[in-house]
């Protein structure tokens, strides 16, 4: 077995990061770390896709947290992680995206060391670049998009989110909403009172990489009205900035359908 899951020992834990959804941007550690895991913890945003490439003889346990619809709290998705470690498992705490963005995995990450599990991460894809992927668009361009910024908008249900808007309005940066689809009125208005013009591009992908995602591209001011009606109920990253510009000449194309190996 070659690769970093050498270490891959019983009672150790790997933070993996499942992508956005299409199996086939899994690295390939991902793979293998989960065809040799003995226990899998995995997000509810895991499609099925991947969760087939888990190893058959692997226990795997959902421990979903969606908006609203939280499985386990994480004092507790922590706690099993550890139990199954201590028990001499290999254990993946599998996640969806990449676990550093936006995915909780400091959390877990002190709770193993703090109890003396060695705990390694294997990074995946992030939302925002498989969305810029399939809109077939650089989220930076040299002399207009100088920098990008993630943020998330997730925040308690009716709670604004608590953001530094003055920061975020930078006409040369892209900056990636996740979790924004709920909080889509407050980013707008936001940004356009800390100084972003009205006009600016924003892009919205849903389910970003899988077959059924889809795109709506519109105007910051019309964000609030493209996130009601645009979309449906699936994981959302909003792109925002002039790098985006490109999107409007997709305004009435439909997305082109994902492409997988061997068809």
């Amino acid at each position: 077995m070659t690769g970093g899951d050498q270490t891959f020992a019983p009672g150790t834990v790997w933070l993996v990061g499942a992508g956005p959804g299409d199996p086939e941007l899994l690295t390939r550690k991902a793979e293998r770390l989960l065809r040799r895991a003995d226990i899998v913890f995995y997000d509810a945003l895991v499609g099925a896709d991947v969760l087939d490439l888990i190893g058959p003889e692997v226990e795997f346990i959902s421990v979903g947290k969606r908006s609203g619809r939280h499985s386990k709290d994480q004092r507790t998705i922590d706690a099993l992680i550890v139990e199954a470690a201590r028990a001499g498992k290999r254990v993946v705490r599998l996640k969806g995206g990449d676990p550093s963005i936006f995915g909780r995995a400091n959390e877990e990450l002190e709770a193993c060391r703090s109890a003396g599990i060695p705990v390694s991460v294997c990074p995946g894809v992030t939302a925002a670049s498989a969305a810029a992927a399939d809109l077939g668009l650089s989220l930076t361009l040299r002399g207009l998009a100088r920098r990008l910024t993630f943020v998330t908008a997730h925040t308690s249900k009716g709670a604004v989110p608590d953001v530094d808007w003055t920061a975020l309005a930078d006409p040369q940066a892209t900056l990636a909403v996740y979790m924004g689809k709920a909080a889509a009125a407050h980013i707008s208005a936001g940004l356009i009172e800390a100084g972003l013009a009205p006009d600016t591009t924003v892009a919205l992908m849903e389910n970003a990489s899988l077959p059924d995602r889809r795109s709506f591209v519109t105007r910051l001011d019309l964000l609030p009205l493209a996130a009601k009606s645009a979309l449906d109920d699936g994981p959302a990253v909003i792109l925002i900035g002039e790098a985006l510009r490109g999107a409007a000449m997709m305004r009435e194309m439909p997305v082109p359908a994902a492409a997988h190996a061997g068809e």
